[in-house]
């Protein structure tokens, strides 16, 4: 879409949002909204129906001077969007007199929207439903409302921001938070990459005999890249059909789409060992290869001081594109995000190191044929094994965090009204419920509440991960990425031409490297970002970056291994299971 249409479409938003098309309900035509959809939609909660009630009083009074208004937002397309979208804005409309329209989208068109929103300065949208991996984008630009999320609370937004919002209990606080210590976003929906299986396949005593006559080990959770590569090898290869269906060993997507981006920006580097140690993020030198001193970028290519061109990157590559057409169906790489995300439902996938749970929720439905009928899954989900340059204390994987983000562009009183509807969509009334439906765990209230204990048999692995010590290694993209929209472009345009054939996973590389080097020195010449923006080393040799994170005592950029492939190790997934478990008195 190009730029002036994006404008057109988000003037004619701002139209449709002038008119005041529905009636305002009386103080005692919202409570008795609240109550009905308290007893009914909003069950389970963390709260008591009274307490509950007493949230939705609160929503009700704060939102008077804004009964009768339209405002816009908008979110990617993702079951817990579709519900918010469906139901919640119906909910809200009844209880408040706020109409909102959630509409949903592409995430690569709603990239393209915000950016043209933060460049332009005209407002498309009253506020955004956009992942936190803009965290280093954001501020640098200064363009959230009031300046950041925590002085709009304090300030301006005061009067609309719920007493009993709990920012302890969201479990990606930190995702939102930049370095200033200020929160810039709200998480709404959060999910994690993690590894996939057919739980019921490894348990086969047939498959597994002969699995460890040919490699050695037994069958089990991959720990590192070498088992899966074994396993993938193993399902793909030997034994190539189950119960009469062709079954593969691996899956992922390679088509030429932003999309492909995410799949690598969404720590696909990290896993294989690109990077530093530290949490959220690696510091200096993050999963982007993205080097930060003081706050501030200084460069992504090796000889820069950064990893994204390092041998732990084209390793991570080179692995991608290899088990891609090795072990994948052959229509996998004709695939995008939201075309491959279902297919291990369709039951001919053996494993998958790099699933987005945000598709648990379709595969667990009754009567899938991948759910056995006493109601569990016959798959889990455990965290991915990680690549031979990864070390402990390293980020491990990524967690989508998708969260309310109010732009200062729109006018006051619709960022206001906007700023009530997100709180309502992630208030203890609701989000219990919410998560359950949706399997987007945000509050730590809700992952420990005892209806999520009940259902955590049916959710494979997933409440388990979120309540084990795992989880914190599962992050998005951080602080040192100073433009996603702009960077974020440039690894899907470079990635898929070393799935293509056309360049070298190194070479693929490189132009990655070049590219971000060259966004973020724009950027600095600019002078846009001020003493938060990029500041680039000069070249140097990558020998003398080697040099010096050895003596720094950091990874990144780390040499190439002489072994790329050590011996395979694997857990059982059960006994994985009971280490997260809470010590018993």
């Amino acid at each position: 879409m190009k730029r002036r249409d994006v404008l057109k479409s988000g003037a004619a938003a701002a139209a449709s949002a002038a008119i005041l098309t529905h009636t305002t309900p009386s103080h005692a035509q919202a409570m008795d909204a609240a109550k009905k959809w308290v007893d009914n939609e909003f069950q389970p909660s963390t709260l008591s129906k009274d307490a509950q009630m007493a949230e939705m009083e609160w929503f009700i009074n704060a939102a008077k001077p804004f009964a009768g208004m339209q405002v816009n937002c908008v979110s990617e397309i993702l079951n817990i969007h579709q519900y918010e979208s469906k139901v919640l804005t119906k909910a809200f409309a009844e209880i408040t007199g706020i109409k909102v329209n959630h509409d949903l989208m592409d995430e690569g068109l709603l990239v393209d929207k915000i950016e043209v929103e933060m460049q332009s300065g005209h407002p498309i949208y009253d506020f955004w439903m956009n992942d936190s991996d803009f965290i280093g984008t954001h501020p640098r630009y200064n363009d959230i409302v009031d300046g950041s999320l925590t002085d709009f609370m304090a300030n301006n937004g005061k009067d609309v921001t719920n007493p009993n919002l709990d920012l302890k209990d969201f479990v990606g606080l930190s995702f939102g938070t930049f370095t200033d210590g200020k929160l810039y976003q709200l998480p709404d929906q959060q999910f994690a990459n993690l590894y996939w299986f057919r739980y019921d396949w490894f348990k086969r005593p047939e498959l597994k005999a002969q699995f460890k006559a040919k490699f050695g080990y037994e069958l089990g959770v991959p720990v590192n890249w070498s088992a899966y590569e074994d396993i993938a090898d193993f399902f793909t290869n030997d034994v190539k059909e189950i119960d009469g269906v062709r079954v593969y060993g691996h899956m992922d997507y390679g088509k030429k789409d932003p999309s492909l981006g995410w799949r690598f920006t969404d720590a696909w580097l990290s896993m294989a060992g690109a990077g530093d140690r530290g949490l959220p993020n690696g510091l200096p030198v993050d999963e982007w290869g993205i080097r930060n001193v003081d706050g501030r970028p200084r460069g992504s290519s090796i000889t820069r001081g950064g990893d994204a061109n390092g041998p732990a990157a084209v390793y991570a590559l080179s692995k991608y594109v290899e088990w891609l057409k090795k072990y994948a169906p052959p229509e996998a790489a004709g695939m995008d995000f939201l075309e491959a995300g279902p297919v291990p439902g369709q039951g001919h996938i053996a494993q998958q190191i790099f699933w987005y749970t945000t598709f648990s929720a379709t595969m667990n439905q009754p009567g899938s044929p991948m759910m056995n009928s006493d109601g569990t899954p016959k798959w889990r989900m455990a965290p991915s094994p990680h690549g031979p340059y990864w070390k402990e204390g390293m980020k491990l994987g990524y967690q989508d965090c998708g969260c309310w983000t109010m732009l200062k562009y729109a006018p006051m009183e619709k960022v206001k009204a906007g700023w009530l509807y997100a709180q309502f969509s992630v208030s203890k009334t609701i989000s219990l419920k919410k998560s359950l439906t949706t399997q987007h765990l945000i509050r730590k209230s809700d992952i420990d509440a005892d209806a999520m204990t009940q259902a955590a048999p049916s959710m494979g692995g997933l409440v388990e991960f979120y309540r084990g010590p795992a989880v914190k290694q599962w992050t998005p993209t951080g602080v040192n990425v100073p433009d996603y929209g702009k960077m974020a472009q440039v690894w899907w345009q470079n990635v898929s031409n070393a799935i293509a054939g056309s360049v070298t996973p190194q070479q693929a590389m490189d132009g990655l490297a070049r590219d971000q080097d060259a966004i973020m020195t724009r950027i600095q010449r600019s002078g846009v970002q001020g003493d938060r923006g990029p500041l680039m080393n000069k070249p140097q040799s990558a020998e003398y970056w080697y040099q010096q994170a050895e003596k720094d005592g950091n990874l990144a950029p780390q040499r190439k291994l002489a072994n790329e492939k050590p011996p395979g190790q694997t857990v059982d997934y059960d006994e994985l299971i009971k280490s997260w478990q809470p010590a018993t008195k």
